[in-house]
């Protein structure tokens, strides 16, 4: 299965296509492991498969799981959807990424905002103006600011 990783990653493919008569768990497993690391569209045929199969082929990023093997006439279609979904998947995948550092960034800042309240004893808006001003003046993000803010604050006691 390395090597497999290793050619995946030599060839560089678009989508990845998988056809397996009768895979066997273990197979399956490594197939799974193999698609959560290329990022790539990937198209599971399979012959046979039951429930647990299906969750994990999801859970691995498989983007079509086709049971009753690989026939010619649906092939363009699966993949066309198949990679649809894969980039419908990627987008959603990236707007939690993008909301989960807004949040965080949201988090170190009120953060900040509290400890700079505490230490100098100012209001809310006034620790927020400062930060702003000192992320203006170094030409920095405000939660970067905020962040060594914070380790510096906290460090003092």
């Amino acid at each position: 299965m390395t090597n497999l990783l290793a050619r995946l990653y030599q060839i560089d493919p678009d989508v990845v296509v998988i056809d397996l008569e009768n895979p066997s768990r273990d197979v399956l497993e490594q197939l799974f492991q193999v698609s959560k690391l290329v990022r790539r569209p990937v198209a599971m045929f399979v012959d046979q498969s039951d429930t647990g199969m299906i969750v994990k082929a999801i859970e691995a990023g498989v983007s079509a799981y086709v049971v009753d093997g690989m026939k010619k006439e649906r092939v363009k279609a699966i993949l066309d959807m198949c990679i649809a979904r894969f980039h419908a998947y990627a987008r959603l995948q990236n707007e939690l990424d993008q909301a989960r550092s807004a949040l965080e960034e949201r988090k170190i800042v009120e953060r900040a905002k509290g400890l700079l309240m505490k230490h100098k004893g100012i209001s809310e808006e006034e620790a927020y103006a400062q930060l702003r001003k000192r992320a203006m003046n170094e030409k920095k993000k405000i939660a970067e600011i905020a962040a060594a803010v914070v380790t510096g604050l906290e460090m003092l006691g």
